[in-house]
């Protein structure tokens, strides 16, 4: 058995309480929200010392396996990479994880962490994985409870028993949902901890616990273990029994009922990050309590949020705001009103708005291409293709398209021609006609596509060959 800890990042969750900088189709844990580095890096980051940690993995989803795999190269952390064929909440996402590490250990420690989770003193985070060890190798099943430095009515709580011998850890006599603010108040004042969601444990008792509670539902995601494949650099696993297990939080799962939790009183700067209010609080402020991100200038206000990736925005007079501008959406809040976006996406859902799920730049495995313009027959997009990148070798049925290159190479195929295009030059993709785009430079490759035709939609693609197995670009 291993003397590392085993870092589990759980990273699949779609994070609309930061709408719209967070959309499902880049998430959170994605965006560089308190640094130069994502959530997720930063989660890396903390769980880097090999002498405590061994190799991370992950698991998320499908969709978000080459964004995932691309920030890991950036840190150059190479890690397992597992993913969910559909979200099943946090307890079958972590039974699967636990089943495919104790292959070869079953007794080994592992760590799980979300990855959209803020820490303001990594040390101290570390410090306390290590007065967790006795108590998870003893079979503790070990939860990290936050002190609380005010009455919190966002997060759970958790109330501590008495002290677990020799082992620095207590006792938990109750898990409790997310209290009204007098309620909170009162757990404060009695030593309640905040439930921060992060656990240690040795995988083959929160199998064991797991099993026992929800027999059925563990059958299902061993099945979905069993029956996973390999795809390039992840481990897929089996969607119809992973489909199959129960939707079930941990908490609600295992925590609530095994008599083998504990807790360890932490106190590293923690935030779930789980709205703007949160952002705002953990953020760098002015004299007047205002927080400024991006392209912005903030004028007679005091203790507002002010984030734009763009255009200039102004705040102007204003106290208590939220006001955070993307390429193809606003919000202008007030913070107390942030708490209800999760409504707001369902809303825009409802009236079938793209911008609840989707920016306006879309990541793809090779890069990105973001919308400029768009008319009747005819649609602008800025692409990008990473060095090394290449675009599927496909053909249109219902449009032709036009390429001018603005920085890099371009190495364009277009039916038997292979040919190299520099910045100012240009090709054009008649309707029909078998194409690739790919990048053999060494910096990233940037073109304006003008596609003209009947129907310009993301599934007018017949795809050949793709070197990522993609059933779609």
């Amino acid at each position: 058995m291993s003397d590392l800890v085993r870092p589990v990042i759980l990273c699949g969750g779609a994070g609309t309480r930061l709408w719209p900088a967070s959309r499902d189709s880049f998430p959170k844990q994605f965006l560089r929200l308190t640094g130069e580095l994502s959530s997720l890096q930063e989660t890396l980051k903390r769980v880097g010392d090999g002498r405590v940690f061994g190799k991370p993995l992950v698991i998320t989803h499908r969709d978000y396996r080459f964004i995932v795999r691309e920030q890991f190269a950036e840190l150059g952390v190479e890690a397992d990479i597992v993913l969910e064929p559909s979200r099943r909440d946090s307890a079958p996402a972590i039974v699967a994880a636990s089943m495919i590490a104790s292959r070869s250990r079953p007794g080994e420690l592992l760590l799980v962490l979300a990855a959209d989770h803020y820490v303001r003193a990594p040390e101290k985070f570390v410090d306390s994985v290590r007065r967790a060890i006795p108590a998870a190798r003893e079979g503790r099943i070990v939860t990290f409870g936050m002190q609380p430095d005010h009455p919190a009515t966002a997060y759970g709580y958790i109330k501590p028993g008495k002290e677990i011998a020799g082992m620095g850890a207590r006792d938990v006599d109750a898990f409790v949902e997310k209290p009204d603010a007098k309620t909170a108040a009162g757990y404060v004042q009695q030593g309640y901890l905040w439930n921060s969601g992060n656990f240690l444990f040795r995988a083959d008792v929160l199998l064991d616990e797991y099993r026992a509670f929800l027999p059925e539902s563990a059958k299902t995601i061993q099945n979905a273990v069993d029956g996973s494949k390999t795809d390039l650099d992840f481990l897929q696993l089996d969607p119809k029994a992973f489909g199959e297990a129960e939707r079930k939080s941990i908490d609600y799962a295992v925590m609530e009922r095994t008599k083998k939790a504990a807790v360890i009183a932490a106190d590293y700067g923690w935030s779930d990050l789980g709205g703007w209010q949160a952002l705002w609080a953990i953020s760098e402020q002015d004299a007047a309590g205002n927080v400024a991100r991006g392209n912005v200038l903030v004028l007679d206000s005091k203790g507002s949020y002010v984030s734009s990736s763009g255009k200039l925005a102004v705040l102007l007079g204003a106290e208590d705001m939220v006001v955070v501008v993307e390429d193809d959406a606003v919000l202008v809040a007030h913070k107390d009103s942030t708490e209800s976006l999760r409504k707001l996406v369902d809303t825009l859902r409802e009236k079938k708005k793209a911008e609840a799920d989707t920016h306006a730049r879309v990541y793809r495995p090779w890069g990105s291409y973001q919308g400029v313009d768009r008319g009747e027959g005819f649609q602008v997009k800025r692409i990008v293709v990473n060095p090394g990148g290449q675009l599927s070798l496909q053909k249109h049925k219902h449009r032709a398209e036009h390429w001018v290159v603005v920085n890099g190479t371009a190495k364009v195929t277009i039916g038997d021609q292979v040919k190299l295009l520099k910045p100012n030059e240009s090709t054009y993709i008649p309707l029909g006609e078998v194409h690739r785009l790919e990048n053999p430079g060494e910096t990233p490759l940037e073109l304006i596509e003008v596609q003209t035709g009947s129907y310009l939609g993301e599934d007018d693609i017949v795809r050949i060959e793709d070197v990522y197995k993609r059933e779609n670009d």
